[in-house]
Order: structure tokens, then sequence, then C-alpha cells
């Protein structure tokens, strides 16, 4: 080994480990989004399926109500609902890193079969 190459492993390993922290760095927020929309659609999945419970007369009140009470008991705010006879229709969503995260769910009953 050269005397000029001495500490060259050292100043690598220096580069390999900013390199790695950095594209954690860049990554992170990303992932912090998808769990968040992973979040929010289980939030709109219930809220649609709460929703549609009360459309279908199983337990009592008023569908939208009750699916933003369960969308807000799952860290999400209720941005749309829409009523079609037993059919739901919701829009859940929340704010992430300053970044507007929303899903959208339908809940009722099958279809008959043919």
């Amino acid at each position: 080994m050269r005397a000029d190459e001495r500490g060259s492993g050292s100043l690598l390993a220096v580069a390999l480990i900013t390199g790695t922290l950095a594209l954690t760095m860049l990554f992170v927020p990303l992932y912090i989004v998808l769990v968040a929309k992973q979040r929010v659609a289980g939030a709109a999945d219930a809220a649609a399926l709460a929703a549609a419970d009360v459309a279908i007369g199983i337990v009592p009140g008023v569908p939208c109500e009750q699916a933003s009470v369960v969308a807000e008991a799952n860290g999400a705010a209720l941005s749309g609902c829409r009523q079609d006879g037993a059919i739901v229709t919701v829009r859940a969503s929340t704010i992430v890193l300053g970044l507007p995260v929303a899903a959208l769910a339908t809940a009722g009953p099958a279809p008959p079969r043919q």
C-alpha cells in the first residue's frame, strides 16, 4: 500500500454512510405518507360499512352522521358522503406532512345473484 492511499477506506466508508443516510431521509417521508394512505383507507372502509349498516336498518341513526363518527374515531375526517338507497359512498381524508391524503370507499348489500 502506498502512503498516499492511507485513509482512502475511511473516506469510502464515510461516503457510503452519507449516501445511505441521504436515501433514508429521502424515502422516510414517502413511507410516512403511504402508511397514512392505508390508515385513511381503513377509516373510509369502516365509515362506509357503518353508514351502510344504518342505511339498511341494522343500526338506528343517520348514515352520514354515523360515517363521520367512525371516520373520526379512526383518525380521519369525513370529507364526503353520498347515499344511494342502501349503498353508501364515503370519502375520508387527512393531512400528513402538509400533503392531503384521501380515500374513497363504498359499502352496501351485495347485488342479487342471477
